[in-house]
């Protein structure tokens, strides 16, 4: 019987290149149709290694999830960046290699990223989803979240929905 070993650390230095490929393929999976190809594919290009390699170095909250050694996944969190919001805390992003996704991984990462925002003193957090990613919206109410706010981004010449979701401490 072997046993599989699943874990969620703070970011590496060493762990930039495996940050790299689930940005890039998350990203693909999750905005492919959402966001206009050639913009997605352009913010795919600006967060490289040397970008996750930076953000590392610069104390960034950067959580990584571990499935046997492999980097499966990753989330980064902060102070709130919307003013306008009581929520203390902000889960700025949330992604897993989508061979890893719906078997719980994600729901453990992003538990691990609630703690560290409480231990830095962050007792309610927000997170942003684009209004129409389904399963990111789906996930962050089974989670717990309640819609609080709205908003838009631009990708290009295209204008999309967002939605905030809202948790307490907990």
């Amino acid at each position: 019987m072997s046993t599989l070993s699943i874990g969620v650390r703070r970011a590496e230095a060493s762990d930039a290149v495996e940050i790299t490929a689930v940005h890039d393929s998350a990203w693909r999976q999750a905005y492919d149709g959402l966001i206009p190809a050639r913009e997605l594919s352009r913010m795919i290009a600006r967060r490289g290694q040397s970008w996750w390699g930076r953000a590392i170095r610069r104390g960034t909250g950067i959580l990584v999830l571990e499935v046997g050694g492999t980097v499966a996944g990753y989330a980064t969190y902060g102070p709130n960046r919307a003013r306008n919001l009581v929520q203390r805390g902000e889960i700025y992003e949330i992604y897993l290699r989508p061979e890893y996704q719906g078997v719980g991984l994600g729901t453990r990462l992003f538990l691990a990223a609630r703690r560290e925002l409480v231990r830095h003193g962050f007792d309610s957090a927000v997170v942003w989803a684009l209004a129409d990613n389904d399963g990111a919206c789906r996930f962050y109410k089974n989670a717990g979240g309640r819609k609080i706010a709205r908003g838009s981004e631009r990708f290009g010449d295209v204008t999309l929905a967002k939605v905030a979701f809202a948790f307490a401490r907990g």
